[in-house]
């Protein structure tokens, strides 16, 4: 594909597309990447694998994009570790006619901090690519506090190929200690995949959910906890209470938890707790 938009008319309708508003009622179809899997590990470093790190992302993209926005629909390249060529990728974001295209990574090289790259060709709808790219990098630097290393281009596959407004992120340094330190801790990708999300979200005016999430407890009793340690407990809850949840469930040490409204978190087995919306 010498011309990014490929043919002229697509072009053309592409930038009269841009000058519409969105409407609360479109289904805007986001198309995530986590970069590598399978067969190719990506960058490797202290004791991690970019294609594992990647794939955690973007689950956690998508979950916070449907549990907390309306108006859109969500495909993953891969939901998990399996083996795609880099055609394949952006031949389904094409196919299903995707309106954003994020392509998730963990960067290597000696380096820290994030970055993130669109396409360094000559292209119909290129300022506008790098506008958009702007909301979603500093979306990311700001709800992780990673630092800056800035909006670059480049001439990969993912932003190329890509028929509608594309960006690659490279969320940290897998090789470097501080990074890494930082890249296995689960709440801080729940960071990195807020930053997304909130990003991507604003970048198509999704709507906020107008459902209120929130947890019944089942269980007799049930502790809640501090800070999202399942050591660090807090006050015990009786069966039948309801409590309102804030942000999306995430992984800690084996298990689940959700956020409550009130500054505590609790477990998000479904054993011991009823997730709903009203």
């Amino acid at each position: 594909m010498n011309v990014k938009w490929g043919a002229a008319l697509f072009a053309v309708f592409f930038t009269v597309m841009l000058l519409l508003p969105v409407s609360a009622e479109a289904n805007q179809r986001i198309f995530i990447d986590p970069g590598h899997g399978g067969s190719d590990p990506g960058a490797i470093g202290n004791g991690l694998s970019e294609k594992n790190v990647t794939l955690n992302i973007a689950l956690k993209t998508r979950d916070i994009l449907n549990q907390e926005y309306e108006g859109h629909s969500v495909m993953l390249s891969r939901t998990t570790d399996q083996t795609l060529s880099l055609s394949t990728r952006t031949n389904m974001a094409n196919n299903w006619g995707a309106d954003y295209l994020v392509s998730i990574h963990i960067n290597a090289g000696g380096g820290t901090g994030f970055e993130s790259y669109t396409y360094n060709g000559s292209y119909s709808g290129k300022a506008e690519t790098n506008r958009l790219r702007g909301i979603v990098h500093n979306a990311i630097v700001g709800q992780t506090g990673f630092i800056d290393r800035g909006k670059k281009e480049a001439n990969f596959h993912m932003v190329r190929q890509s028929a509608m407004p594309a960006v690659l992120t490279e969320n940290g340094f897998i090789d470097n200690s501080s990074d890494a330190a930082a890249l296995k801790s689960n709440a801080f990708l729940t960071d990195i995949a807020r930053g997304h999300a909130e990003g991507i979200a604003a970048v198509l005016n999704l709507p906020r959910s107008s459902q209120q999430a929130y947890v019944e407890i089942l269980a007799d009793s049930l502790w809640t906890y501090n800070s999202a340690n399942w050591n660090d407990r807090g006050n015990i809850v009786h069966k039948g209470e309801v409590y309102k949840v804030t942000g999306s469930k995430f992984k800690v040490d084996g298990g689940n938890m959700y956020k409550l409204a009130n500054g505590d978190y609790i477990t998000a087995s479904t054993s011991y707790v009823r997730y709903f919306k009203k």
